[in-house]
């Protein structure tokens, strides 16, 4: 098994797309994007996560994101490609497609919808694996996907040669104590929750991929670096100034939030494609006004 801690511990953001007003992919944002966050801290970038409107893409625009983000990120930090779906012959074929070469792994969610079996999400992993030319790390996302990934079946897939670490996001505190005591030494774990993120890395996971870091990649990222380094007063103290922005990005949907607040620090345009639609008034209100007061919140935390 490939041993990820030591090249993805720390933040790792699972970016936003952008588009412009004809609702194409809008590279110059992504790469301001991809500048920004890496100016901000984080320690490695996600190409095509959910955050990223996956679901509303093109296989071609796939392709097209993921080589435009590996050639902007220009090995500033490594890149993790997102690839999932309910059609596992469907999933590989796109890992095909995708430049794994630039990439240090790919990030697969359990199948959605279709509701497997625990032996079926087993075989789907097993599969996504076997044919993935760089380690897979898989993604529990129930309140997405309506399955949970159980914790013995992570456990069992943790065995196999070229799987190596997961996104945990299914915010059961006691199946994340369970995978971090029983996991091989050399297996990720990271959060998949920004709000919880904080308390899951005191319990020993890895990090998390974020949302939050998209839009405020130096608070957060300080807030975990300090976590992993057990300095757990700073640490709160960066999270507590955080817990506004936890609810705002999403209290309507996923990256509605994130990108209203990116579009109002001027880094991309407030374009989604449907069926999302843009944050609504009342609470876009609430973001901006939110990040004009952390960006002078974040500079006096920071530094004490």
């Amino acid at each position: 098994m490939s041993n990820l801690i030591p090249t993805l511990s720390g933040t790792g953001v699972a970016l936003v797309t952008p588009f412009n007003s004809r609702m194409e992919i809008d590279e110059p944002a992504l790469a301001r994007l991809i500048d920004f966050v890496i100016e901000g801290g984080v320690e490695y970038i996600v190409s095509l996560g959910t955050t990223g409107e996956t679901p509303v893409l093109s296989r071609e625009e796939k392709v097209r994101i993921a080589r435009f983000t590996i050639h902007a990120v220009n090995d500033r930090v490594p890149v993790v490609i997102g690839a999932g779906g309910s059609d596992t012959s469907e999933v590989i074929r796109e890992i095909e497609e995708l430049p794994t070469h630039g990439a240090v792994a790919i990030l697969s969610s359990s199948p959605y919808y279709s509701k497997p079996s625990q032996e079926g999400i087993y075989q789907h992993y097993k599969a996504i694996a076997t044919a993935s030319p760089i380690p897979v790390i898989l993604y529990n996302v129930p309140s997405r996907t309506a399955r949970n990934v159980d914790a013995d079946t992570i456990l069992r897939l943790a065995q196999l040669p070229n799987i190596a670490g997961i996104k945990e996001a299914g915010g059961d505190m006691a199946q994340c104590a369970l995978v971090l005591r029983d996991r091989p030494s050399d297996f990720l774990v990271v959060s998949g929750d920004d709000a919880l993120a904080f308390p899951q890395i005191a319990t020993g996971m890895h990090g998390v991929i974020s949302v939050a870091a998209n839009s405020f990649p130096a608070v957060f990222s300080t807030m975990v670096r300090a976590a992993l380094a057990g300095d757990n007063k700073r640490a709160k103290k960066l999270n507590d100034s955080l817990l506004d922005a936890y609810h705002l990005l999403f209290v309507e949907n996923n990256p509605a939030g994130v990108k209203a607040a990116l579009s109002e620090l001027g880094i991309i345009y407030n374009y989604l494609r449907l069926p999302l639609v843009p944050l609504s008034n009342q609470y876009a209100e609430k973001l901006r006004a939110y990040t004009k007061n952390l960006i002078h919140l974040t500079a006096e935390t920071m530094l004490n």
